[in-house]
């Protein structure tokens, strides 16, 4: 995970989102218990895709369109705090697998706060972890992040291995990298690894 700078908000997403969300409210006994009846966030689901350029947040992989299941995660739990169901600044772009890992806990840390590094690539394992040097307490919390959404699964590790041999045998460069996998690429950058991917990923071919 990387530091991902919020986005404005749509022009439209007061209109089409918040009034229809916050006259649900207004009118609802229970909006804990009924907020998933009204869904007005979906409208939004194409502006966020491209606000933050289609990347999941949490795995910072691009979202294809066809078959990345495109979702609005609630960073703060709709369930929890449905005053907060329909506002844009609570809203991540995820992918749904992501979105239904963090589902309704409150121990991922926010993407749009951490600071970078807090997560750190280690090759060839291609293994997230905590940076070096961060403290204890935010040590514990990046683990956790990790632990709750498996960032270190074979499904995102599967995922990262293919943008680096993607990269190790020439067929994309860095910039298609900072533009598809920004976390991958920042880490190659950062680690200096940008003519020994290869040799560090112990590729033969």
């Amino acid at each position: 995970m990387i530091f991902v700078k919020p986005a404005a908000e749509p022009a439209d997403f007061d209109e089409r989102v918040r009034q229809p969300g916050r006259r649900f409210l207004r009118s609802s006994a229970s909006p804990s218990r009924e907020v998933g009846e009204r869904p007005y966030w979906r409208r939004a689901a194409a502006d966020l895709h491209n606000a933050y350029d289609g990347i999941c947040a949490y795995t910072c992989h691009w979202i294809a369109l066809d078959t990345g299941w495109r979702s609005v995660e609630h960073f703060v739990p709709k369930s929890i705090r449905p005053a907060l169901a329909y506002e844009w600044s609570n809203f991540r772009l995820v992918c749904g697998r992501m979105n239904g890992r963090k589902g309704a806990h409150d121990d991922v840390l926010d993407p749009f706060k951490i600071q970078d590094p807090t997560f750190v690539i280690r090759f060839p394992s291609l293994q997230v972890g905590p940076a070096n040097g961060v403290g204890d307490e935010l040590k514990t919390a990046a683990t956790r992040t990790i632990d709750r959404l498996k960032l270190n699964d074979e499904l995102c590790i599967s995922s990262r291995l293919e943008y680096v041999k993607l990269y190790c045998r020439k067929e994309v460069g860095l910039d298609y990298l900072r533009s598809r996998a920004p976390f991958i690429h920042r880490e190659i950058v950062r680690q200096r690894l940008e003519t020994r991917m290869r040799d560090v990923m112990r590729f033969a071919n």
